[in-house]
């Protein structure tokens, strides 16, 4: 089995007070042999994102995973800065021009409130996976293959140490699946 190269890009304001996004970067750290780790407000703190660089990296890539906070119900706005620039025309789509095709590209999203609430008769009324198709659709339009979402929920809620080591073991075993050659995704 061959083993595939997986970036993580980690989009955090504050990851230093994170609980989860920290806690899997943590993880992700100690396993730098099946990841590279890059973190956008690390490498941006000043928002001026260097386009080309981002590209190459992309490219050097076979799996691709974007790790953030649901902010809004969305992305932080560093990471919707970056898709902006950096999927652009020419590159990302366009006739002939799709680099990034035959990739695959999934989300680790950490959420603040209960998975109960992200159901259709939950408090917000839609689905974690329905709020995610912006990414789903962008992903699918560049010729990528949209991974199934890793998801931590529970954040403004605590989250017991224990329950927090499980979650970050689960989340590097998913990463750890990716990183097969064999690795299929289920619908």
């Amino acid at each position: 089995m061959n083993s595939k190269k997986i970036l993580v890009i980690v989009t955090h304001p504050d990851i230093h007070k994170s609980v989860i996004n920290k806690r899997w970067l943590q993880e992700l750290q100690k396993n730098t042999d099946i990841v590279t780790i890059h973190q956008l407000h690390e490498q941006y703190p000043d928002g001026q994102i260097d386009v080309i660089a981002e590209q190459k990296l992309l490219l050097e890539h076979d799996t691709i995973i974007l790790q953030f906070p649901l902010y809004w119900f969305s992305t932080p706005p560093l990471l919707k800065q970056w898709q902006d620039e950096v999927l652009t025309h020419g590159f990302a789509y366009g006739r002939g021009t799709e680099k990034l095709a035959g990739k695959r590209i999934g989300v680790a999203v950490s959420a603040g409130i209960k998975a109960i609430d992200y159901e259709q008769n939950g408090r917000y009324h839609y689905t974690l996976e329905e709020l995610l198709r912006p990414l789903r659709v962008t992903i699918e339009y560049i010729s990528a293959e949209y991974l199934p979402a890793f998801a931590c929920y529970g954040v403004e809620h605590g989250i017991p140490d224990a329950d927090l080591d499980a979650n970050a073991e689960q989340y590097l075993h998913y990463i750890r699946e990716l990183s097969v050659e064999n690795y299929c995704v289920a619908d």
